[in-house]
């Protein structure tokens, strides 16, 4: 059962961790991995980026997914670092321009309504370009509206990126998306809720910094070795949405610790 029912925990670490798939939409290579890791493996949730081709594609593979949240991820563009310096691949609008940003922020998000019919679970955007101004504020105010985490935003879900097979200038990081690195990363975590990012893919020639790790990170994520290691942690895998639950549950755990501490169990 790759959801584990939403119960009290009766361990000492307990911990959650959401597997977050970035670039749902940037191919017909990047939804099969979707959907392979979804189905075989660990993810449980997805980033559409809904100006690509293949976007509409990827929201007809999602109702083939009932349980995958989906949120949206934003897309301003696209740099390389080449020569010492940031390369643009693709810009959407200036990302310093505050009322272009808000402009196709919003449209993404009506786009994202008209592929999927519903709102998005959670918010992030293409290269963490959110992390910083203008498009940082109206993400935030986004979020707000919506109710919805905001990647590294969120006071109930911390991130991590660690699962990622190149320096923040693009180099190589040997094993980063390992089977190893990955139980690693898992052992690693923290007793909260974690957002754990990933891009797995399928293609080899996709225009973009990230091509063949994708399939790294895809056979990763459908390892045995790698459930089973969540089995040994005690990690229950939950989704955005499944957030709520949670929440709920863990406020149940906490009042019933307050009774046995005020003497009323």
């Amino acid at each position: 059962m790759k959801f584990a029912p939403l119960v009290p925990l009766q361990h000492s670490r307990p911990r959650w961790v959401i597997v977050n798939a970035d670039d749902f939409g940037m191919s017909a290579g990047v939804n099969e991995a979707v959907a392979q890791t979804y189905r075989h493996g660990i993810v449980t949730s997805a980033s559409l980026m809904v100006r690509r081709a293949a976007a509409a594609d990827a929201a007809v593979v999602s109702r083939e997914l009932p349980e995958l949240s989906l949120g949206l991820h934003v897309d301003l563009g696209e740099w390389e670092f080449r020569q010492g310096a940031w390369i643009p691949l693709y810009e959407v609008v200036s990302i310093k321009d505050a009322s272009a940003v808000r402009t196709e922020a919003w449209q993404q998000l009506e786009r994202f309504r008209e592929l999927v019919g519903q709102e998005p679970t959670h918010l992030d955007s293409h290269q963490h370009v959110h992390l910083h101004e203008p498009a940082r504020s109206i993400l935030v105010e986004m979020s707000l509206e919506l109710a919805v985490p905001l990647r590294q935003f969120s006071a109930e879900v911390q991130y991590c990126g660690g699962f990622y097979a190149q320096t923040g200038e693009g180099q190589p990081l040997g094993d980063a998306v390992s089977v190893s690195s990955l139980q690693r990363i898992l052992r690693d975590l923290p007793p909260r809720i974690t957002e754990l990012a990933c891009h797995p893919g399928l293609d080899e020639s996709l225009e973009t910094m990230y091509c063949h790790e994708r399939r790294d990170e895809t056979r990763t994520l459908c390892d045995s070795r790698i459930l089973a290691t969540l089995e040994e942690e005690a990690i229950r895998l939950i989704s955005f949405q499944g957030l709520p639950f949670l929440e709920a549950i863990k406020s149940e755990e906490l009042s019933a610790v307050e009774m046995r501490h005020q003497g009323g169990v």
